[in-house]
């Protein structure tokens, strides 16, 4: 997730999915078997660097996989992608967005420490609904309002394997349920109306093209 000022209104959302392509180096990795996958994504990570890929790639449209086992590897994934979430200027970055098809996501928002969410479950959301504008380092530069939930709770493992549960409200909140979609294949334009969505769809392949 992108950062970027916030104001909040209460209301309610629909949701619509958005499809895209894929690369034929990500397209050749994603199909090879899950041991010498997650070897060749962690390759890719490591080596070619943390790339983030942006809308259009089909890998932000697919579903990601559980992490099994926590090895010590995901230390390392987790300090890099904590490093390019800062050097994007965002407050989230989920593994899809750099090409690792794992159930991982790191966030990072103002006056707290960075965290680390492996295999995450969202248990719980509040009610109490409020729009705030959202942005994605996936969709750079482009901005809209989403109504998510006020407050949640979340299952998660961090880097070392050790589960927790964590409560969470506001800012916090909206970035987890962000990065959470990401795992899923959806992004946040998913989340507004299809007039809106196609809006910033319009705009964003103009802006690919200029």
């Amino acid at each position: 997730m992108r950062r970027q000022a916030q104001r909040m209104e209460r209301s309610g959302t629909p949701q619509s999915p958005v499809s895209g392509t894929e690369c034929r180096k990500c397209a050749r990795i994603r199909r090879l078997p899950c041991r010498a996958g997650l070897f060749l994504r962690a390759f890719f990570v490591y080596y070619l660097g943390m790339d983030i890929i942006t809308l259009g790639n089909e890998l932000l449209r697919q579903k990601a996989e559980p992490v099994r086992p926590i090895g010590a590897e995901y230390r390392k994934i987790a300090e890099d992608m904590i490093a390019a979430l800062h050097e994007g200027k965002g407050v989230g970055l989920a593994g899809p967005q750099v090409g690792l098809m794992k159930r991982i996501f790191v966030v990072h928002i103002d006056r707290d420490v960075p965290r680390v969410f492996i295999n995450p479950t969202i248990t719980m959301t509040s009610q109490d609904q409020v729009k705030c504008e959202e942005g994605c380092l996936s969709i750079p530069g482009m901005y809209a309002d989403v109504v998510r939930p006020e407050s949640i709770q979340v299952q998660a493992w961090n880097e070392r394997g050790r589960p927790f549960t964590l409560d969470a409200e506001g800012i916090l909140a909206r970035v987890i349920l962000h990065e959470y979609d990401h795992l899923e294949g959806v992004l946040f334009i998913d989340r507004l109306s299809e007039p809106k969505r196609n809006k910033i769809i319009s705009k964003w392949e103009k802006r690919k093209k200029a």
